[in-house]
């Protein structure tokens, strides 16, 4: 009795000690790319870690966006314009990255996006709906990753991967839960083969934020859209109170 009265006195403490070797230490100068961050969990892990001394890189897909987030942050915070949809865009990117970490490499890559996705059946989608969202949450995630990994790899860097967990729960057609199962994919083939090179790679299911809004407009809008271009047939099929409903 006395030595399981001890063990569950001693048993947190020690598990506290454990995590604090691990916690990362000496912030400043660590350089952090940071992608999707005009707002949301983007935004606020850059504000966030920027606090925390490390020498964040924000890309954002807006001027705007950067203009906004540079004018609540210290000067050690940087933004870049970013398109994950155009490898031009990628390539940019990463020359102001390497630029900014100027031979020390890149401690840090969390890759964040959310590229619209319609949300209908899937028979009333194109191949273009697809490419919307997979060229951005999934495609343009892994062009960028893969551009980084020197700089990464000369760091002993780590990659972090942001996917929605609501993503992987596949209850409705388009390429959203495909671009977040394939995240899932790449990631865990990435961490094996990146062990060998001290670079270490994380998934980080989330779910909503408070920054995080549904906007039940754009999907009504999506929807309209591809009702109204169906072809009688397939309209015919699902009839009027379906898309109603």
């Amino acid at each position: 009795l006395h030595i399981a009265i001890l063990a569950s006195i001693f048993s947190p403490i020690i598990y506290w000690l454990i995590r604090d070797r691990y916690r990362v230490r000496n912030l400043s100068g660590k350089h952090v790319f940071i992608t999707g961050c005009d707002t949301g969990l983007g935004n606020s892990l850059a504000k966030w870690l920027d606090r925390r001394g490390f020498c964040v890189i924000a890309a954002c897909a807006t001027e705007k966006g950067g203009q906004e987030l540079e004018s609540c942050s210290s000067p050690s915070l940087k933004t870049v314009n970013l398109n994950l949809a155009d490898s031009n865009s990628i390539v940019r990117a990463l020359g102001f990255v390497t630029e900014e970490t100027a031979g020390k490499g890149l401690f840090g890559l969390v890759c964040n996006a959310e590229g619209t996705a319609p949300v209908a059946p899937t028979d009333w989608l194109r191949i273009e709906d697809f490419h919307s969202v997979l060229d951005v949450n999934l495609l343009g995630l892994i062009e960028i990753t893969l551009k980084l990994l020197p700089l990464l790899k000369k760091a002993e860097g780590r990659v972090v991967n942001l996917i929605n967990a609501k993503g992987l729960t596949a209850f409705v057609g388009g390429g959203y839960s495909l671009s977040k199962w394939g995240m899932e994919a790449f990631s865990d083939t990435l961490r094996i083969e990146m062990k060998h090179f001290g670079v270490k790679v994380s998934i980080v299911e989330h779910g909503f934020f408070n920054a995080e809004v549904v906007n039940s407009g754009i999907i009504e809008k999506y929807l309209f859209r591809l009702w109204n271009g169906l072809t009688p047939e397939i309209r015919d099929s699902y009839g009027e109170k379906y898309f109603v409903e």
